[in-house]
C-alpha cells in the first residue's frame, strides 16, 4: 500500500497545532461525508483517508510515532524493541569474538512479526488501528434512545444512541476499529458526541434551566399559567405577590439520566417580571389610583 502523508490529507503544515488538526478535520469532514455525498466513491475514499488522518495526528502519542517512523507508526514500540535487541545482540556477537558484517534479517522479522531463519520464532501479534469519529446530533434527538447508521470506513454501522448522552462524550465500541496484524484482535471505535442546543433550554447534565415571561397582573394578583416543558405544556400555579427572579423547580421534568432507565432530571423556571410600557389614559388613571392607596 502506498504511504499517505497524514497531513496533506487534512491540508495542514506538519507543525500544525491541535486546534488547527481539528478545525481542519471537520470542515474536510463535512465536505466529503457518505451522506452528502452519496454513492461516490472517491469522496468515500476521502473521508476513509480523512477519519485514519485525524485519528492518527489528533492523538499526541500516536503523532510523535507518525512523526518519527511514517507509515510504519503503528509498530513504533516494536521496532525500538527490536532495534534495542539487535544492538544487544550484536554487541553479545562480539563480545564473544565474532566478526562483523551481521545479518539484519533477524531484526526485521521480529520487528514485523515474521519467522527467524534460526530460531523459527512465533509471529507477533498487533492490535488493529482504532477508529475516531464525530458524531453531531441536536439536544432533542438526545431526550429518547434511538438508532442511528454510521458510516465509518465505508462500513454502515447500526448504533443505539443512549438518552441523555452529554456535549463532548465518548464512547468506546470494542472490536469496531482496523483489522489485527498476525491475528491480533482488531481496534475499536472511539465516539464523540457535538450536542447542539437549539431550544429555549439550557441544559447541564440531566438538570434544564429555563427562563418565562410573567406579567405584572399575575405576578401582583396571582393566577395559573401555562408554561413549556421539554416534552410538552404544562400549568402552573402562580402566587400573589410574584417577586421578579422568583425560581420553580418542576421535579423530573428535565433532561433523561444517562443509561438510567425512567429517570430524569429536573426542570427550574425562573420568572421575568414584565413591566407594561405602553398604558392608556385609563391605566395611567387606575394606576395613580393604586399609587396613592399605598402611601396611605
Amino acid at each position: 500500500m502506498a504511504f499517505i502523508d497524514y497531513y496533506k490529507v487534512l491540508g495542514v503544515e506538519k507543525k500544525a497545532s491541535e486546534a488547527d488538526i481539528k478545525k481542519a478535520y471537520r470542515k474536510m469532514a463535512r465536505k466529503y461525508h457518505p451522506d452528502l455525498n452519496p454513492n461516490d466513491k472517491e469522496a468515500e475514499r476521502k473521508f476513509k483517508e480523512l477519519n485514519e488522518a485525524n485519528e492518527v495526528l489528533s492523538n499526541a502519542e500516536n503523532r510523535k510515532k507518525y512523526d518519527q517512523h511514517g507509515e510504519n507508526w503503528q509498530q513504533a514500540e516494536q521496532y525500538e524493541q527490536s532495534r534495542r535487541q539487535q544492538q544487544q545482540y550484536q554487541g553479545g556477537r562480539q563480545q564473544a569474538g565474532f566478526s562483523g558484517g551481521g545479518d539484519y534479517s533477524d531484526f526485521f522479522e521480529s520487528m514485523f512479526g515474521g519467522q527467524s531463519a534460526r530460531g523459527g520464532g512465533r509471529s507477533t501479534q498487533f492490535k488493529g488501528q482504532d477508529f475516531n469519529a464525530e458524531l453531531h446530533l441536536d439536544l432533542k434527538e438526545v431526550y429518547t434512545t434511538h438508532k442511528q447508521t454510521l458510516t465509518i470506513n465505508g462500513k454502515n454501522i447500526r448504533l443505539t444512541i443512549p438518552a441523555g448522552v452529554e456535549n463532548g462524550q465518548i464512547i468506546k465500541i470494542t472490536g469496531l476499529g482496523a483489522e489485527g496484524t498476525g491475528g491480533g484482535p482488531k481496534g475499536d471505535l472511539y465516539i464523540t458526541f457535538t450536542i447542539e442546543n437549539h431550544t429555549a433550554f439550557k441544559r447541564d447534565k440531566a438538570n434544564l434551566y429555563t427562563a418565562v415571561d410573567l406579567d405584572v397582573y399575575s405576578a401582583i394578583l396571582g393566577g395559573e399559567i401555562t408554561v413549556d416543558t421539554f416534552d410538552g405544556k404544562v400549568k402552573l400555579k402562580v402566587p400573589a405577590g410574584t417577586q421578579n427572579g422568583t425560581k420553580v423547580k418542576l421535579k423530573g421534568k428535565g433532561f433523561p439520566v444517562y443509561k438510567k432507565e425512567n429517570q430524569f432530571g429536573d426542570l427550574y423556571i425562573t420568572y421575568e417580571i414584565k413591566i407594561p410600557t405602553s398604558l392608556s389614559e385609563k391605566e395611567k388613571e387606575l394606576y395613580t389610583e393604586l399609587s396613592k392607596l399605598r402611601t396611605l
